[in-house]
């Protein structure tokens, strides 16, 4: 081959190469175009939390205008369009929504956001002797409360999932936070040996998803790592609070009520007020604590309390009578039987 001939053999080759390249960039850029369109077409998987429950928001993306959202708002809580005030994020921060036209990928929300809702009373109403026997009830502070979920071997899961999501009841939570329970612990056997969980890691998981097993310690342990925050456990026998995520440096605090067999969640209500009771607390909030051993003390007082270490027992698959813990466990651990009745 002569030099000329070589010579335009790389000449082409060179361009050749920046066409290739030229094309691949392109196709880069289109892709990442294309990708950020899908994106922004993607559901949006939000909850909105108003006076009248929380709701499940669908139908809505990043490419959504304002104007939807409220519309979609309106739908599900009745607070028209022109006196929504709607909040998002811990602390809930307002969003300036009086652009209509504005999409919802400019505003700081994503999937997984609870939208918190209130109604915003701009005219002061004219008050009647009626309305003004109100007015004590209308600024009453806020108080901590228990919200009795139901008994029915899942009332840790339950309580557990309302206090984290901001107050959504959903008893449907449990079959699924079992399972996420047993693929953490399978997925580290090490860290939760037989020592650990007193049953091997295998037998273990298969435990935990059964809809009749009773979750504790370890299971509240593992979910403030899940969650990131911290869950104090008030225990209305001894007046104390249990603290599980303490040192992990957690921003956020929930709070369960313990009666020695029962878990119920706590939240934060102002009576007559629309605004939705609160259930994540900063963990710098020690007034809530403290607000939380006077609920357990209150309780104690009252003795709505189960001394499990003399409570009476049966197994409800051999019949035995048994007192306390103790014995419960010890039969269980003898008979492999886990099924017991209060007596």
């Amino acid at each position: 081959m002569s030099s000329t001939t070589a010579c335009v053999c790389t000449v082409l080759c060179t361009r050749c190469d920046a066409v290739r390249m030229s094309v691949v960039g392109q196709c880069v850029v289109i892709w990442k175009a294309l990708r950020a369109e899908l994106k922004g077409l993607r559901m949006l998987r939000l909850r909105c939390k108003a006076k009248n429950g929380t709701h499940l928001m669908q139908g809505l993306t990043h490419q959504s205008c304002v104007q939807e959202l409220k519309t979609k708002v309106e739908e599900l809580t009745g607070i028209p369009c022109d006196v929504q005030k709607i909040m998002v994020g811990y602390p809930p921060s307002s969003l300036d929504l009086r652009n209509g036209d504005a999409h919802l990928k400019d505003y700081p929300i994503k999937s997984g956001d609870t939208l918190i809702v209130e109604e915003e009373k701009n005219k002061p109403k004219v008050q009647t002797n009626a309305a003004l026997t109100k007015v004590p009830c209308l600024n009453s502070s806020p108080v901590l409360e228990r919200r009795v979920v139901p008994a029915d071997n899942s009332c840790l899961f339950t309580s557990v999932n309302y206090v984290v999501e901001g107050g959504v009841y959903d008893p449907a939570c449990a079959p699924e936070m079992r399972g996420l329970i047993a693929q953490i612990v399978a997925s580290d056997a090490a860290a939760y040996s037989e020592a650990v969980l007193g049953k091997s890691n295998d037998e273990y998981c298969t435990w935990i998803r059964r809809d009749d097993t009773w979750g504790g310690a370890i299971e509240v342990s593992i979910l403030s790592k899940f969650y990131q925050c911290e869950i104090c456990v008030v225990d209305t026998q001894t007046v104390r609070v249990d603290r599980f995520g303490e040192d992990a440096g957690y921003q956020k605090r929930v709070l369960l009520i313990y009666d020695g067999i029962h878990y119920d969640p706590l939240q934060r209500a102002t009576p007559g007020s629309d605004i939705p009771p609160q259930t994540v607390f900063s963990t710098t909030d020690d007034i809530i604590l403290a607000q939380a051993l006077e609920l357990a003390d209150e309780a104690r007082s009252k003795r709505q309390y189960t001394d499990v270490n003399r409570f009476a027992l049966r197994c409800m698959v051999c019949q035995t009578g048994l007192v306390g813990q103790k014995e419960a466990r010890e039969h269980a651990k003898e008979t492999g039987h886990t099924n017991f009745g209060e007596v």
